[in-house]
């Protein structure tokens, strides 16, 4: 079954000061860890949705298996609406590759989540779940994984800044809950406060 990554990294970063996919963190962009991560998850093509700043990814390293990660960069113009239109734009993206079953969405500002995350919710999608979603303590987060089945539903009831969690809470007998809180806190970075020392 092949499996997309999809990141969402187009926002501008209005409380941080600046777009949050060119934060540096360990030496390293926000957009270059997310990536890096849908790649070790195995993760095919990783689709990475720009917007407020466009970002040449780093070259990334080969799977351990061996094979060269396909990444794909798409253009969201209307970034500044929220990231739905995010969302809208990475789906229609990947709906031209017909071979492309099923999506795990992840988010730029949320370096806690990595490679053990997607995994799991690929590992779900694979399993035969039309929706899964990283779940700590019982609480819904990220990283959400979608069958393909379901893109274009999500898509039309995305809105403004909600991105897949109006339909997840509207289908809940097709969700999977994956509980993620083993591989540490769910964190996001919104503002200077949050980025780590």
């Amino acid at each position: 079954m092949k499996v997309a990554g999809l990141v969402l990294a187009a926002g501008g970063g209005s409380r941080l000061g600046r777009p949050k996919a060119e934060v540096v963190v360990g030496g390293r962009r926000l957009v270059d860890l997310a990536i890096e991560s849908c790649i070790w998850a195995e993760l095919s093509p990783v689709v990475v949705v720009l917007g407020a700043a466009w970002l040449t990814p780093m070259p990334p390293a080969a799977r351990p298996d061996g094979v060269t990660p396909e990444i794909w960069l798409v253009e969201n113009s209307d970034w500044a609406t929220g990231m739905a239109s995010s969302l809208q734009a990475g789906l229609a993206a990947l709906q031209a590759d017909l071979s492309i079953e099923a999506v795990v969405v992840t988010l730029v500002d949320t370096p806690s989540v990595g490679q053990e995350h997607l995994s799991r919710i690929g590992s779900a999608l694979r399993g035969g779940s039309t929706a899964a979603i990283a779940t700590y303590e019982g609480k819904a987060r990220t990283p959400v994984g979608l069958a393909r089945e379901v893109w274009a539903d999500v898509g039309a009831t995305a809105a403004g800044d909600e991105g897949a969690r109006g339909w997840l809470r509207a289908h809940p007998h097709l969700v999977t809950h994956v509980e993620c809180a083993d591989l540490g806190s769910w964190k996001d970075i919104d503002t200077p406060a949050d980025l780590p020392d």
